[in-house]
């Protein structure tokens, strides 16, 4: 049976192969805080620097309409991070996933247009 998780874990590995860089940093970025001496660190920190860092680079995101690094790939990448390198198992503490449960959704992923604020932000402060 087709869960959630198979059509997550499928848009993260198309997301992955499209986006070299996004493994790179991650790997970069979470080596940096292993040699300052964290134990253990948030991978939602990891992933806002890559948002900083990356800006304009992701591919994916034809412009400002799309978002470039989905929060959905957030656990994806932490277990990435363990399986490369298991001396740094549990470095990104992770949960049950629980959407090797959930029935699939099949749904569309959401945009920034989805989000009626982000219009009136973009007509207000865009020009």
């Amino acid at each position: 049976m087709r869960t959630r998780y198979d059509e997550l874990h499928a848009a993260f590995e198309t997301y992955d192969e499209q986006n070299p860089i996004v493994w790179g940093l991650f790997v970069q970025f979470t080596f940096d805080r292993i040699r300052r001496g964290y134990q253990h660190y948030s991978v939602n920190a990891i992933f806002e620097r890559i948002r900083w860092e990356a800006d304009g680079k992701l591919i994916g995101a034809a412009s400002v309409a799309d978002f470039k690094l989905n929060n959905n790939l957030r656990p994806f990448y932490a277990r990435k991070f363990h399986s490369f390198f298991p001396e740094h198992a549990g470095f990104f503490r992770l949960r049950d996933q629980e959407s090797k449960h959930a029935p699939p959704v099949r749904r569309n992923q959401l945009r920034p247009a989805d989000f009626p604020y982000i219009q009136i932000w973009n007509r207000h402060f865009r020009s």
